[in-house]
């Protein structure tokens, strides 16, 4: 089993102003047995906030994939690509590629998505469009290969630090 964050930036939820749909998205489709949500939180889109949250929880032995969702596309708050690329080690830049190539047969809005994916010691942080339509159709793309690239992560940690 896995260890899933899901960090939902969103001013407006956090404000509790709106209900997290897109969190809930990415907990159901990620569910047990292979996964189980450890960490959830609704921030806001304050870069700073976002990169902290990131960095915590990627430090956590118990995360081993950090998904968020919102903070993805062209508006003036939206940073969450900027505040995961300032605290990963490595890009991931196949899986927003394939996502964004994937998801472009529905929608030309594709093509204005920002996501980016990267690894943080041996954490995987994927970010997602912000509506529950766009997790569920980048989260199909890659839900694939999660397990195969989260078993290497953690095949690294233990080559990493022999018992």
């Amino acid at each position: 089993m896995f260890g899933l964050a899901v960090l939902t930036v969103s001013t407006s939820g956090f404000h509790g102003q709106r209900e997290d749909t897109s969190g809930e998205a990415i907990k159901q489709i990620l569910a047990p047995p292979e996964y189980q949500t450890v960490r959830y939180e609704v921030v806001s889109d304050e870069q700073e906030t976002i990169a902290q949250r990131m960095a915590e929880w990627a430090d956590d032995p118990e995360v081993d994939l950090i998904v968020s969702t919102g903070g993805t596309g062209l508006g003036p708050r939206d940073v969450t690509p900027e505040a995961c690329l300032s605290i990963i080690d490595r890009e991931v830049p196949g899986l927003a590629e394939a996502m964004r190539a994937e998801t472009l047969r529905f929608t030309p809005m594709a093509m204005l998505s920002r996501s980016v994916a990267g690894i943080r010691g041996n954490t995987l942080i994927i970010t997602l469009p912000g509506s529950p339509k766009g997790v569920r159709e980048t989260l199909d793309v890659v839900k694939s290969v999660l397990p195969h690239a989260l078993e290497l992560l953690k095949r690294e940690s233990v080559n990493e630090h022999p018992v």
